[in-house]
């Protein structure tokens, strides 16, 4: 490491690991310059895992590898943008004779080139993949997913141990799932600090899914030269020989861990845990198979979440048929208080508890683990204080109220919901102190070795000192648990006010919505796995790059992402003229390049769906192949509805490369030809005339809808000034947005757009505050702000005529200020394509500055 600070156990969360100053010595590492491919730094066992017995110095890499194998690597360096995750390419043929897997990437205005041995023992990527996602897919519970995975990764990557290690609120991690050799001791359930794993290596873990250990003893080879010619260190942040911290290696050796492989699991983009792979003699896993295990993780992070929403969806669902049942027999009982006193044990269902209580009336009922029956009425007053009507709770009780030490031990925690508006009446649930029945699982008599650092730094240590770390502590309520307390809060509410106004045919009307509600969405949860499994199993062709087959299957899903969201939040359906919209935008569908004409045609939720990923489909196409690919290219897209109702559109390319039938007929366009047939019962016809693609499909009546008939002239209209892109390198751009990594993600899109003048705003009065120094050229508004709107911004701007899009992730324009009607909106979460090409219209029509 650069720096001259000595690391140690009080200063590892600022180490600065991305910049270690040197490389793991599995492979080497080359700097090149990007205009002559002249080297400017390397790892110090370049020379001789190269095989070069020559001075390194000025030297270019193809005097290392060979002209052919340079070009191979510079191709792909060219295609590489700074900020991207390293491209990979396998089987690279150095004149020498050896072959190589490289994978290369930019940092610092430079190419950074990474070899390691090439090795094809264990077949192609793809393969890999598809048989360990194939053994996961079928899992239907997270519990299933967590003890499964852990067997699947262990038995195709063959480590030692394999863990699933998950990540609570606060930091701490616990190993949820685990598969290892028989002699080893076990770490299941087992708890470890937030500071096992330092906040800057989280968000390493987040830009590299995968990070391999080779050897936990090997040898440091550093860079040379170390800093350059500006005194600067080499950022390592994407490399996957980054050598590793002194203090995470002392770790693994403490463990007796000789190397280490980690895949990162990101759920809605967080970091949710890690599938950690442990073993006992250096081992690095081959380029291959990390890319193997990307994609694995890719849709174990995809399958997880998709689960635990089925899981909220499913204890949601029993909370409120507990509730309903409660509901029911409220409405013939005389005596509220009776009723509710009479059924507390049935209330400790509702959520993960240890006891409740309920304080109604002066009077106090308890079941389970509570504190004592004195306490009540102090803590009552208190929470008073606290709750103020609302829905509160507190994992630690002692924290914010002193006088609960007297009874910590068993009330560590509590949820409350009051039952009235006056302080008064409350149900409580309590958790127990979340150590008591917790202890070290694996044998005994296991002594593990120790480091500079002392014990510290191994497993039981760790354990330990989690403990301390939550002592009078419960597990936190989830926001899930406060989900069903409000549902639980509204349903107690009406009974304790409204007792004799609920009918028994509204309640027998209610639970018959609900349970349809309940049994649709768990037929949407069903459908969505299934297709995202053939989209994953069925996009790969013979022949593909594995980027090209990770591309494909990404714009796939997001098409059906498009889909899901419109259903959704459209009342099951959505417009084709949106939709088209939505999916030619990204490859430059403006006004010059497409013409959308026909009446208004909304498409129910299963048409929606389909016609999301027909269109996908031929939308890419186009812009791959077809007339979006060259300047001049024209898509045009016409639609009319039949005296039968039956819908017909038309799709011809014009402009475009010399077209010619596909030799074979990949997924694509077997998913264009079968999908309106087999799930429509319509028709589907392609034509690959050489003046352009065209395509004619039919939508049975039963799946569409119109409006008034008259033509939407949509994208069509008239010529743009000009095909070239408005370039925002000049644009000041405000952005409105409450969440901080939602502002950090479309910053970081914009700049990726050239964008460098970026002013972020987190609320309204922050907006107008920074308004008063300056304007904008254009702006991106978020309209719901959490405590508010950004009405008022959207008014200041409309004064100054500065031009501005919103942004929302509610379906309908219902928040929308009526004098801003005719401001576009954009769907959260943002599309960047779509996001820049707003932009960029905006800026292109903003009113110049009178000239002075």
């Amino acid at each position: 490491m650069p720096s001259a600070e000595v690391v140690d156990l009080t200063n590892c969360d600022r180490e600065p690991i991305h910049i270690p100053g040197s490389t793991q010595p599995h492979g080497c590492l080359l700097v090149s310059a990007l205009d002559d491919g002249r080297l400017l730094r390397w790892s110090s066992n370049a020379p001789a895992f190269l095989g070069s017995d020559e001075a390194m110095q000025g030297r270019s890499l193809a005097d290392l590898v060979g002209a052919k194998a340079a070009a191979r690597i510079g191709a792909v360096l060219a295609d590489t943008q700074e900020g991207m995750p390293p491209r990979l390419i396998f089987g690279v043929a150095a004149e020498s004779g050896a072959s190589f897997d490289v994978a290369v990437h930019r940092s610092g205005g430079a190419g950074i080139v990474e070899f390691e041995p090439h090795c094809d023992e264990h077949g192609p990527a793809l393969d890999i993949a598809r048989t360990m996602i194939a053994r996961i897919a079928r899992e239907i519970s997270v519990d299933e997913l967590l003890t499964q995975t852990p067997r699947v990764v262990r038995e195709a990557l063959g480590y030692d141990r394999v863990m699933v290690y998950r990540f609570s609120q606060d930091g701490a991690g616990q190993v949820v799932g685990e598969d290892k050799l028989p002699e080893l001791e076990s770490f299941i359930g087992q708890w470890f600090p937030a500071g096992d794993i330092p906040r800057q290596a989280r968000e390493l873990y987040i830009r590299n899914i995968i990070r391999v250990i080779g050897d936990a003893r090997g040898e440091r080879c550093g860079l040379v030269p170390e800093l350059d010619d500006f005194g600067r260190p080499l950022d390592l942040s994407h490399a996957h020989l980054r050598a590793v911290s002194p203090i995470h290696l002392e770790y693994l050796k403490n463990m007796g861990v000789a190397a280490s492989m980690s895949i990162s699991v990101l759920v809605d983009g967080v970091l949710w845990g890690l599938i950690a792979c442990h073993h006992y003699s250096p081992r690095a896993l081959p380029m291959a198979q990390r890319a193997a295990v990307e994609m694995f993780g890719a849709f174990f992070s995809l399958h997880l979440h998709a689960l635990k929403q089925k899981r909220t969806l499913a204890v949601a669902t029993a909370a409120r048929a507990s509730l309903d049942r409660f509901l029911r027999r409220a409405s013939q009982h005389a005596d509220v208080g009776e009723l509710l006193r009479g059924n507390i044990e049935e209330f400790a269902s509702l959520m993960p508890c240890d006891g409740v209580g309920l304080w109604l009336g002066g009077q106090w009922t308890a079941h389970g683990v509570t504190p004592p029956a004195s306490a009540i009425p102090e803590l009552a007053a208190f929470i008073g204080t606290q709750a103020q009507g609302r829905v509160w709770s507190v994992d630690s009780l002692v924290e914010v109220w002193p006088a609960a030490e007297a009874f910590w031990e068993s009330a560590a925690g509590v949820l409350v919901l009051p039952l009235s508006q006056l302080p008064r009446d409350y149900l409580l649930f309590f958790r127990r102190e979340i150590v008591q029945t917790l202890a070290w699982a694996g044998r005994p008599e296991k002594h593990y070795e120790t480091g500079p650092h002392g014990d510290r730094l191994t497993p039981r240590k760790s354990f330990a000192i989690w403990k301390e770390t939550v002592r009078r502590r419960a597990s936190p309520w989830t926001d899930a648990d406060r989900e069903i307390a409000e549902a639980a809060r509204s349903a107690l509410v009406e009974i304790v006010l409204r007792h004799n106004e609920i009918m028994a045919e509204e309640r027998e009307q209610a639970d018959t919505r609900q349970r349809l509600l309940n049994e649709e969405l768990n037929h949407r949860v069903k459908n969505i796995l299934a297709v995202i499994k053939s989209l994953v199993e069925h996009s790969a062709q013979d022949g593909r790059t594995v980027e090209d087959y990770v591309a494909s299957l990404r714009g796939r899903i997001q098409a059906l992402a498009l889909a899901h969201d419109q259903v959704v939040r459209g009342a099951g359906g959505g417009a084709l003229i949106d939709l088209l919209r939505a999916e030619l935008s990204p490859y430059g569908g403006g006004a010059a390049r497409t013409s959308l004409r026909g009446p208004a045609v909304w498409l129910d939720a299963r048409a929606f769906s389909v016609m999301a990923l027909v269109l996908h489909e031929l939308a890419t196409n186009a812009a791959k192949y077809g007339a979006l690919s060259r300047p001049g290219g024209q898509v045009e897209v016409h639609w009319s509805v039949d005296a039968g109702g039956d819908a017909e559109m038309f799709w011809r390319e014009r402009g475009g490369p010399l077209v010619r039938r596909p030799g074979r007929n990949g997924f694509g366009t077997a998913l264009i030809e079968r999908s309106i047939p087999y799930d429509l019962g319509g028709d589907s016809e392609m034509r690959y005339e050489p003046e352009g693609f065209s395509a004619r499909l039919r939508l049975p009546a039963r799946h569409i809808a119109t409006g008034d008939v008259g033509e939407d002239d949509g994208a069509g209209g008239a010529d743009a000034a000009s095909a070239e892109p408005v370039s925002l390198a000049e644009a000041s751009v405000l952005l409105v947005e409450d969440q901080m990594i939602i502002a950090m993600d479309v910053e970081f899109m914009m700049g990726e757009a050239g964008i460098s003048r970026i002013t972020t705003a987190a609320s309204a009065a922050d907006a107008l505050r920074k308004l008063s120094d300056y304007t904008p050229d254009i702006a991106v508004l978020d309209v719901n702000l959490g405590s508010g709107t950004s009405a008022s911004v959207a008014e200041e701007l409309n004064r100054r005529g500065v031009p501005f899009v919103f942004a929302t992730g509610y379906g309908d324009r219902s928040m929308i200020p009526a004098d801003s009607g005719h401001v576009r909106v954009l769907a959260k979460p943002y599309d960047r394509d779509v996001l820049i090409a707003a932009l960029r219209e905006l800026y292109g029509v903003r009113p110049l500055p009178a000239a002075g």
